[in-house]
């Protein structure tokens, strides 16, 4: 599917999603040719918001209208908007086909936030995107620089590799390969194959990085957020896929984790195509 350096938005007006548009703007900015789409499905919480039955759409269109115009006012961006009533697991996909979309980015207060803020399918929505996904929560856009990118035995997990190419060469960001600890030499073995495949890759491509090796044999995704906090990282990016692979970075309540992790570190999703094309082969 073309891509049409756009960004969507999904928005239910909340001070999270004011924020999800904020890093929006700031990474509209920095490379200056990214437009941005904002987008509401109208629900039951739309009507309680707005008190109106008889033309909820028009009260929908102000606001999306008033968030535009006011971000628009003070940054050099272009913002477009939407608005549809029914499911959110179909809209934003929908969506996002229909405008070409390289990524969402999605708001959200955690875990319980993120349902109640989407709707019961929300974790669905995010693990069956098509496109990228940056989770962000109520911390504030403090720029792109360094970017930490797990690396375990599941072979697809190679697939961030275009896109974390791709978010470094457009944003000047540094990617920081954290290498999971395994006690089996096979599968030490096989992280060492995938690692030396992918910084080859990022050498060919001309990406700064840097190499480490997590200080524990299945190491928590509690440890590695506080790693990300020791070296500053501004983001992390991983695979959201559950349940596959063989190893500790692949599990869905890991990622689950690392999405929601309480340190706010935005977070860039990543769905790998099980039966597509693999970013390397052995």
């Amino acid at each position: 599917m073309p891509t049409n350096n756009v960004i969507l938005i999904p928005t239910d007006f909340s001070e999270v999603c004011n924020n999800a548009l904020d890093h929006g703007v700031q990474l509209a900015e920095l490379v200056g040719d990214l437009k941005l789409h904002l987008f509401h499905v109208i629900n039951k919480d739309t009507h309680a918001m707005f008190r109106e039955k008889d033309d909820i759409g028009q009260s929908v269109k102000e606001k999306l209208q008033e968030i535009a115009d006011q971000y628009q006012h003070v940054h050099k961006v272009k913002i477009d908007y939407s608005y549809e009533e029914g499911s959110i697991f179909e809209l934003i996909h929908e969506k996002a086909d229909e405008i070409g979309a390289n990524f969402i980015i999605l708001g959200t207060h955690g875990k319980k936030g993120l349902q109640y803020l989407l709707g019961s399918f929300a974790l669905k929505v995010l693990v069956q995107a098509k496109i990228p996904t940056l989770v962000v929560q109520n911390k504030k856009f403090t720029g792109f620089r360094k970017m930490l990118m797990p690396v375990n035995t599941f072979t697809e997990a190679r697939q961030k590799v275009g896109i974390a190419t791709r978010v470094a060469q457009r944003f000047g960001v540094t990617i920081h390969l954290y290498k999971e600890r395994v006690s089996n030499p096979s599968d030490a073995a096989r992280i060492d194959i995938i690692t030396k495949q992918i910084v080859q890759e990022f050498e060919k491509q001309k990406v700064g990085y840097s190499v480490d090796t997590s200080d524990e044999a299945h190491d928590s995704a509690k440890k590695l957020v506080e790693y990300a906090v020791a070296k500053n990282m501004d983001l992390i990016i991983i695979l959201t896929e559950p349940q596959i692979g063989s190893t500790y970075f692949t599990l869905g309540p890991w990622n689950e984790k690392i999405m929601f992790n309480e340190a706010q570190i935005p977070v860039l999703c990543i769905n790998p195509i099980q039966h597509g094309q693999i970013f390397f082969d052995f």
